[in-house]
């Protein structure tokens, strides 16, 4: 039960901070606000967090915002730059379009496009925190609730109070418990397609797959993305197709026949490299409508927990990153807590709006059928490469104003 006193509250000095979830979100929003002098506590209901075969790709938005929280160097000796993103046909194998990534696009945006494994990030943001005088991270305990006041906000787990800050941010994820229990909000509903995933070592990679590139392969039930990863030595893989039932799991165990059914109508490269491997996690996509509001007195919203993204766009944790810099300036530049979130929720909820909007056309276009894909292919194929990457300058090209 939480009781809430709209009585303007101004900033003590430092901001005490407390941050539900230790994930990229909550650790980035945690350095962030360490810079500006703020006393953080970060809960994370994991004991054991798990990354297991997850790679992830980071635009020049998202490695623009670690140069600037200290991370890229601690990060950068286990990632890769790739040097194009190749789309294909699924059926056919044919390449219908190479968008120039690599050094043409660091130029262009003055920072990098990455592709690193999950963990290897995580970690580098979990070794930051704990080396920084600022921050407390706790394991095992889920904050569910809150009590606010007019002077600060109380965390909960079950029924009792572990913390107590000026302000608490919700960087619980897809399945937030604060968002539901604090905002009301609806429960994330289902799309219709799953993902799994894995990592292969490159050693192993069949022929006709690229190692130095981000490459998918398209089809009308799903499609295929594969790019390298640790330096080039594994070879990241998610596989996405439609399926009927959910599951809230983001690492389901699935066998190696849900990856190969999913591909056997693609072309042999791809039939053989998920044949390299019989450790496959699953996850489930899920969609949530615009929430009216992230903020509710003391409680914010942050990451997944406000707008989680379909993976179409690898955008979904270079957000939280966004997220995590913006709120941290937003605090940095006024004194009224109220305020401060407000005009983060107003700087970040059109981003995320777009960011979304264009995640799931990206999910249409990829899995077309018949005269569309047709239709689809041959305007790749004649569309100079230059200006459809020109095309998301909107997207790469963001950077940390309010």
């Amino acid at each position: 039960m939480q009781t809430t006193n709209t009585k303007v509250a101004t900033k003590p000095n430092p901001w005490r901070v407390l941050i539900a979830g230790g994930g990229i979100g909550g650790l980035a929003a945690a350095l962030a606000l360490a810079r500006i002098g703020a006393d953080v506590r970060v809960f994370e209901k994991r004991r054991h967090p798990n990354e297991d075969g997850a790679g992830i790709q980071i635009g020049p938005n998202g490695t623009r915002i670690l140069q600037l929280l200290g991370i890229a160097d601690r990060l950068k000796p286990d990632v890769t730059t790739p040097k194009a993103l190749q789309i294909h046909d699924g059926p056919t194998g044919e390449q219908v379009a190479q968008l120039p990534l690599g050094d043409w696009l660091a130029q262009r945006h003055g920072s990098p496009y990455w592709v690193a494994h999950r963990a290897d990030l995580h970690s580098a943001l979990s070794d930051a925190v704990a080396a920084h005088p600022l921050i407390e991270l706790q394991h095992g305990i889920e904050i569910e609730d809150t009590e606010t006041y007019s002077d600060e906000v109380l965390a909960k787990s079950g029924r009792h109070v572990v913390g107590a800050g000026d302000l608490l941010i919700a960087a619980d994820g897809l399945q937030s418990s604060l968002r539901q229990n604090r905002f009301g909000a609806h429960r994330p509903r289902y799309s219709g397609k799953s993902a799994a995933r894995t990592v292969i070592r490159t050693d192993r990679d069949p022929k006709g797959i690229s190692r130095d590139s981000v490459v998918i392969w398209l089809a009308p039930e799903g499609h295929v993305v594969h790019y390298p990863v640790r330096a080039g030595r594994e070879l990241a893989v998610v596989v996405i197709r439609k399926e009927a039932e959910s599951d809230q799991s983001w690492a389901t165990a699935v066998p190696h026949e849900w990856a190969k059914n999913a591909v056997k109508d693609f072309a042999a490269p791809v039939r053989n490299l998920i044949d390299t491997s019989d450790s496959w996690r699953k996850w489930s996509l899920f969609e949530l409508p615009p929430l009216k509001a992230w903020v509710d007195g003391r409680v914010v919203l942050l990451g997944d927990a406000a707008h989680p993204v379909l993976p179409f766009l690898a955008q979904g944790a270079v957000l939280a990153l966004e997220d995590a810099l913006t709120l941290a300036r937003c605090l940095s530049d006024r004194d009224d807590v109220g305020a401060a979130l407000q005009t983060y929720q107003t700087a970040r909820s059109r981003r995320a709006s777009s960011v979304q909007a264009a995640s799931r056309r990206n999910g249409s276009i990829y899995h077309l059928d018949g005269r569309m894909r047709r239709a689809r292919n041959v305007a790749l194929t004649f569309s100079p490469p230059k200006r459809l990457m020109a095309s998301y300058d909107w997207l790469y090209g963001w950077k940390p104003g309010i």
